[in-house]
């Protein structure tokens, strides 16, 4: 059983190494939400969402002041709002102004599910949402969004690749006089997991439960402050100071999952012990990379301490908790990440530098901003190379990208908060036009052959 005796060793690291509970999502499915008529559709939403999770923010604050433990976020994720839309006739943006208004409501930081699955094809509601996604972007501040363009099973939709490089360039476009935000609340996935608890990409899966609680855990800080105790091990005591550390982040994730799970009435589903980082000083991953033993992220060798790390940290997160899922590893935001942001600066860290540490990372290109002259076919082009690496591995990868309006490789984009700033990346000017005007649907590899 766990006990509060399980996290006292976590003082310190919540204190002075910046370990925190990254996020309670509540997932909530929307399936009994769905009608023809979209008004009254938007109000059994409405009103489901309210039924759920009206407690969960102050839940959240009662956890964290009983038992000393930030809870940074309060989140809730839906049934990808497409699934819903298909059967209304009328605008999808009021869904996401009814996700909005709800979101609101309840006071949590975000929503997300205003989402697609179109690994394999359209249907009918898809093209209508994902068309919507820049609009329902830019009127909304707590909506976020994703679209899942391929999985190993399915292969990868091309088509879908080519439309979201228009809607990442139009998402960017609309919200140019915010710094482009609307792109920081859009995820494009291979590999879309049904139980991840983290913005910009979560949505409550059809095969999850109606309600459920997901946790997130964060603390790349604490990793970082373990290994600089330990300046002379080899690389093998390396990873298992890792894993030992990862055990005691884990354990800290599931004790708050189980008691936000017991006081809300609902099931406990996974705690995602992926390392978020934050622009904070002393939260990044970066940092870890760099004390392991490379003078700046980015460098040669980088791939392979991103490989270990993120080894490590499933190996002791599976031993903490048997409920691990979502994404659960190391994630790599460049304009979240401060040693990112700083290797970006400096010119160590380069776009296909990110593309090669993914292979081996949680997710994907996350939070790059792109010259603002990159074109749609450009997006598509790189969203479809970070989809090819899920595809063929077996993992999960994602896009996360910004075009900056206006803007230059060399000049900056600020967000503030959690998102924190982003360096403008030089990116490949060579034309992939042709290919992403082929269409069709990149086949499933021959790893997919499992039965």
């Amino acid at each position: 059983m766990l006990n509060v005796h399980d996290i006292l060793e976590t003082i310190t690291m919540i204190q002075d190494e910046n370990l925190d509970i990254r996020t309670i999502t509540m997932g909530i499915s929307l399936l009994d939400c769905i009608d023809a008529d979209i008004d009254i559709a938007c109000q059994k939403v409405y009103d489901k969402i309210l039924r759920c999770a009206k407690d969960l923010v102050k839940t959240g604050e009662d956890i964290e002041k009983e038992y000393g433990i930030p809870i940074i976020n309060k989140r809730i994720s839906v049934t990808p709002i497409a699934i819903i839309s298909a059967a209304s006739k009328g605008d999808p943006v009021k869904f996401a102004l009814t996700l909005e208004k709800a979101a609101q409501a309840c006071g949590v930081n975000f929503i997300g599910g205003y989402s697609a699955l179109v690994q394999k094809g359209f249907s009918a509601g898809d093209i209508e949402l994902i068309q919507s996604i820049p609009e329902a972007l830019s009127v909304t501040e707590h909506v976020c969004s994703s679209v899942n363009i391929g999985s190993t099973k399915t292969g990868i939709n091309l088509d879908a690749c080519a439309l979201m490089g228009k809607i990442v360039r139009q998402a960017a476009e609309v919200t140019a006089d915010r710094d482009c935000i609307g792109c920081a609340k859009l995820v494009v996935f291979c590999n879309a997991p049904e139980d991840n608890p983290f913005m910009a990409g979560a949505f409550h899966g059809v095969g999850e439960p109606d309600c459920i609680i997901n946790v997130g855990v964060s603390g790349p800080g604490v990793v970082r402050a373990a290994l600089a105790k330990a300046p002379d091990a080899n690389i093998t005591e390396v990873a298992d100071i890792i894993k030992k550390t990862a055990f005691k982040i884990t354990r800290m994730g599931q004790l708050v999952g189980m008691e936000a799970s017991k006081r809300l009435g609902v099931p406990f589903g996974i705690v995602d012990l992926s390392l978020a980082p934050t622009p904070a000083v002393g939260d990044s991953v970066a940092h870890i990379l760099e004390e392991i033993g490379l003078e700046r992220c980015g460098t040669h060798g980088t791939t392979a301490t991103l490989a270990l790390l993120n080894d490590a940290v499933k190996k002791g997160g599976v031993m903490a908790s048997s409920k691990v899922g979502g994404l659960s590893g190391a994630f790599i935001p460049v304009s979240e990440d401060a040693g990112m942001i700083d290797a970006a600066r400096s010119g160590a860290l380069s776009l296909e530098k990110l593309e090669a540490m993914t292979a081996v990372c949680s997710v994907g290109l996350d939070m790059i901003v792109l010259p603002g002259d990159t074109t749609a076919d450009t997006i598509a082009a790189i969203i479809a190379d970070e989809a090819a690496i899920g595809m063929v591995n077996f993992k999960t990868t994602a896009v996360r990208v910004i075009p900056a309006i206006g803007k230059k490789a060399g000049e900056e984009l600020t967000f503030g908060g959690l998102l924190g700033t982003g360096p403008i990346m030089n990116i490949n000017s060579n034309s992939s036009s042709k290919f992403i005007s082929r269409g069709g649907q990149i086949p499933a590899p021959l790893q997919s052959l499992k039965n």
